[in-house]
């Protein structure tokens, strides 16, 4: 039995933070970062049989084309991505009533549809980024019991070694994201696939300097120069190390997607980001 200190649910037995009941997901997850979102796209649902709110954790569960789907708000961070994942996880896997974890297990398809900012001159605001890979600047998978594969290692020790990573800043992990999951939208039209830097601010995380100076002299041009075998930094969010790590560690299949709002190396921004959004989101339904 697992104690209710560990496993918290509410008093009408669902989930703590995301207030669901297991009957309230689908086994198709799209997670967003912005709460606004989710309306966008659960617009084109057919039918929405569950709408459900608690702080800035949204879900609009539904059907598209006979496929049951969910669409879930997470905020902003890996710290809500390691709410979102357990959360979804215990709801599919343990059986709340009895606090107990299933013999049977189930596994979700989870995309989450993003933005970000792209420090590679060739990917252009507007355009979508597909992350084979992320760079956790978070540490956030470091708290767990988990082995990385000879390839992410091979890879980030390169990083490691390209960007002499000082002492005094957390060390970063690298982890892949599901060779199914990202197959199945690796067609949309236009997509470029990279390596993902997740990083743990919005700020001095990714190179900005307002009144602060960034620790890393030339951040962004030194992971822009980064190479290893075929693979390249590509862009900056804040939620994919923690999605990819907690997804395969939990038996789940996890993709990010990301529209380029700003090129940070180009400094350009995008000339019309909500219907490039909503352009992917399209593309995306095509495709579930």
């Amino acid at each position: 039995m697992i104690n209710p200190s560990e496993l918290v649910l509410n008093s009408d037995g669902s989930i703590y933070h995301l207030k669901l009941h297991p009957e309230q997901l689908a086994d198709e997850v799209i997670l967003v970062g912005d709460p606004g979102r989710v309306s966008l796209i659960s617009s084109y649902f057919d039918s929405i049989d569950h709408k459900v709110e608690n702080r800035e954790f949204i879900t609009h569960t539904g059907e598209f084309n006979g496929k049951g789907i969910s669409v879930l708000a997470t905020g902003i961070g890996t710290d809500n991505i390691d709410i979102v994942l357990n959360e979804l996880d215990a709801l599919v896997n343990v059986d709340l009533e009895k606090r107990e974890i299933k013999d049977q297990k189930r596994s979700l398809k989870l995309l989450r549809i993003g933005t970000c900012g792209s420090i590679q001159k060739d990917v252009l605001a507007d355009q979508i980024v597909l992350s084979s890979h992320a760079v956790g600047l978070d540490g956030l998978l470091n708290y767990y019991d988990w082995k990385a594969e000879q390839e992410e290692n091979e890879i980030l020790n390169s990083f490691l070694s390209h960007c002499n990573w000082p002492d005094n800043i957390n060390t970063p992990y690298l982890v892949a994201g599901s060779n199914a999951q990202i197959e199945r939208f690796s067609s949309i039209e236009g997509v470029n696939k990279g390596i993902t830097l997740t990083a743990p601010g919005f700020y001095g995380p990714q190179g900005r300097s307002i009144r602060l100076k960034a620790a890393l002299a030339n951040q962004n041009e030194m992971f822009a120069d980064f190479h290893h075998k075929g693979h390249r930094l590509v862009n900056y969010e804040m939620e994919t190390s923690a999605l990819y790590g907690l997804s395969r560690l939990l038996g789940h299949d996890a993709a990010t997607l990301c529209l380029v709002v700003a090129n940070r190396t180009a400094n350009s921004f995008s000339k019309n980001y909500p219907q490039a959004m909503k352009k992917l989101v399209e593309a995306v339904l095509e495709r579930l």
